[in-house]
């Protein structure tokens, strides 16, 4: 056990959780803060559409996006139509980063240095600089942007029957917000004020959502997880952790990811038809699914032997079913048996896969503000697009896939580091209080449980003999450290 002095003032509760980020992203190999070069080239970037005589004017169709409230990195904005026979046009701008950022410029190179960016909750370190990512290439409401869109034609099955990429030149019309957009949608909540004074968009959101059900019925016919995982984020007053948020999960979020899973999904077929090579992203087989196959067997299912998305997405469909009140918990302990993906890099005559996903073509290229390996996507369907050569060799992806995957498994220790922080923070007042648990991690280094709620994780000191992945416990807490985000419980 890690000793610890457990007494209410042991230590300072008022952490400085931004200078603990910081260091935490430091000794991860991130580059928290950009050198004044960077900043400089960052600054007087300008965006041009000179060397591109195709650039669509599409400003007078109704955009929007829908994002936190507080987001201003805007990387996104959508419109829908009606298209003959049932079908829905959807287009899906994304932010033309690339036209501020060159391949091999200064800005180029700090990116693809942290290849992410951050989020700690108290603390963002961004990819790029903030001038660029917040303001120069954000979509925000009411300016003109360069994006990269992808049209997509669902039919009424959810079948993509038709995809196209081109650049052009839109406006935001509105920036909406996930919470309202899905209470709205749900009938929860009236309607936002920008829906509200605009028919037009109300009929043009609906369109998208019942696009995003279509894509999404598909997925789900193909073996896609719906997965309900817990996350949460620290709420800060006055340098104090108060409370850890769960993140809401509602028709606004759901018609973002899925309109964003499709683009993406076409974005890679389209580099496909072209003969690109390109940067998939892949969980080519579940880490244990042994014992996924065990939890299934728990709750009286049988699945086969050897991986199956189809049959892990209908065991998963009818456990939200039978037991909501539970699920979060098991689709946790799924995720974490399921293992990370990765990035990987595929020609046309060798595509990747996305296991939990079920599509069989996937490149990441919605982010490319927040995500170096979509950068690096971006360029390739500008030159696809305007039937240039590949910008970069099969050598050249290989290398930003690795390097992309080594930094994207940093990320996720410092997010994950920064999350017990806040939550050791939070917990610090209730030494000695019982939670219900369950196992998220067994290993060489311990055995790790995450409180129900509070939404918390932790480290079993004593009594992990037996327990694995997925299994219910109940926990006591003995011992926290904020500084270091150590959290101790012992089984009860």
């Amino acid at each position: 056990m890690r000793r610890h002095d457990t007494r209410p003032d042991a230590e300072d509760r008022r952490v400085d959780m931004v200078a603990i980020a910081r260091d935490v992203a430091t000794k991860e190999g991130f580059l928290v803060d950009p050198p004044r070069d960077v900043i400089a080239g960052a600054s007087s970037a300008a965006g041009s559409d000179d060397d591109d005589q195709d650039v669509a004017d599409e400003r007078s169709l109704l955009w929007s996006s829908v994002d936190n409230r507080e987001s201003t990195d805007l990387d996104q904005v959508e419109v829908a139509e009606e298209a003959e026979g049932g079908a829905i046009r959807v287009r899906i701008g994304i932010a033309d980063v690339d036209a501020f950022v060159p391949k091999g410029s200064l800005v180029d190179l700090f990116a693809r240095t942290n290849t992410t960016s951050l989020y700690a909750g108290v603390a963002t370190f961004p990819m790029l600089p903030d001038t660029l990512s917040s303001d120069t290439s954000s979509l925000l409401p009411g300016v003109d942007r360069l994006v990269v869109v992808t049209e997509m034609t669902v039919a009424p099955d959810g079948a993509i029957t038709h995809a196209r990429v081109y650049r052009a030149r839109v406006r935001n019309h509105a920036k909406l917000v996930y919470g309202e957009v899905g209470g709205w949608l749900e009938g929860r909540l009236p309607a936002p004020e920008e829906l509200a004074n605009d028919e037009r968009l109300v009929a043009q959101l609906r369109l998208q959502d019942e696009a995003a059900r279509r894509l999404r019925q598909r997925r789900i016919e193909h073996g896609a997880l719906q997965l309900s995982t817990i996350e949460a984020r620290a709420v800060a007053k006055d340098g104090e952790v108060v409370a850890l948020e769960l993140t809401d999960k509602n028709r606004g979020r759901e018609l973002i990811e899925d309109l964003m899973i499709a683009a993406n999904g076409a974005t890679a077929r389209f580099l496909e038809e072209k003969g690109f090579a390109s940067i998939r992203r892949v969980v080519r087989t579940p880490k244990r699914w042994d014992r996924i196959v065990a939890l299934a067997a728990e709750r009286g299912r049988t699945l086969p032997p050897e991986p199956d998305a189809v049959a892990l997405g209908d065991f998963v469909r009818d456990a939200r079913e039978s037991d909501p009140a539970r699920f979060a918990d098991l689709s946790l302990s799924i995720v974490k048996l399921l293992g990370p993906g990765e990035y990987a890099v595929a020609d046309p005559s060798s595509p990747e896969g996305h296991f939990g996903l079920a599509v069989e073509d996937y490149a990441h290229s919605t982010a490319p503000n927040r995500r170096y390996g979509d950068l690096v996507t971006q360029r390739l369907l500008k030159a696809a697009a305007s039937g240039k050569p590949s910008p970069y060799s099969v050598a050249e992806l290989r290398d930003v896939a690795a390097k992309c995957t080594e930094m994207e498994n940093h990320a996720r220790k410092f997010e994950r580091t920064m999350r017990k922080v806040a939550a050791s923070a939070f917990l610090s007042k209730r030494l000695g209080e019982e939670f219900e648990a369950v196992v998220t991690g067994v290993a060489g280094k311990g055995t790790f449980v995450r409180l129900v709620s509070p939404p918390a994780e932790g480290r079993l000191v004593e009594g992990e003999e037996g327990l694995d992945v997925g299994d219910p416990v109940r926990v006591r807490l003995v011992a926290t450290e904020p500084s270091r985000g150590f959290i101790d419980f012992v089984r009860v």
